[in-house]
């Protein structure tokens, strides 16, 4: 099996912000030929879909800018310096739902556009859920709303719901659970 890299030669900073940082690079192809690569720096975070024992499965829907509407997502954040993926997924499950678990359990990274992107989104289950007051980031404006799994693989399919993490999301929580059964 032949494998394909490409080196980097250099690279310049083209942006550094809160969240992000842009790189434009040179790389070397394994043919020789130097080509240019854009690449966002992104310190990755998680997904965590809550499923209550009847399937009930709480999402958040908020106004995403980029996209000028608001989106149904399951609850995420992104990672803090340092910060430990499973401490996060806590952290972001109370914050958005106001819920603890009982079982955290990891589903798997998710590399989400890596073409450009650096990345890595870590997506857990929640389960044996208990509910609290959600405390949402003071920049943060969310509402919880709670729908099936039945219904919102439903919604994933017809595209109703399109936000990537989500998608993947559901999809892994209902093979989980098919397979836990």
């Amino acid at each position: 099996m032949m494998t394909y890299i490409e080196r980097k030669i250099d690279g310049q900073t083209m942006y550094h912000g809160a969240i992000v940082t842009v790189r434009r690079d040179r790389a070397e192809l394994i043919n020789g030929k130097i080509v240019g690569r854009e690449v966002v720096e992104h310190p990755g975070g998680v997904a965590i879909i809550p499923v209550a024992e009847d399937g009930t499965v709480w999402c958040v829907r908020q106004f995403r800018y980029p996209f000028g509407r608001e989106m149904l997502e399951v609850p995420a954040g992104k990672l803090e310096k340092g910060e430990n993926h499973r401490q996060c997924a806590i952290r972001e499950l109370s914050e958005e739902t106001g819920l603890t678990a009982d079982e955290l359990i990891y589903l798997g990274p998710c590399c989400t556009s890596p073409g450009f992107l650096t990345e890595v989104l870590h997506i857990y289950i929640a389960l044996g859920l208990h509910t609290g007051e959600m405390h949402p980031d003071n920049d943060e404006f969310l509402s919880v709303e709670k729908h099936s799994l039945d219904e919102l693989t439903d919604m994933v399919m017809s595209g109703e719901v399109d936000d990537g993490k989500t998608i993947i999301a559901v999809l892994k929580a209902r093979k989980y659970l098919e397979a836990r059964r």
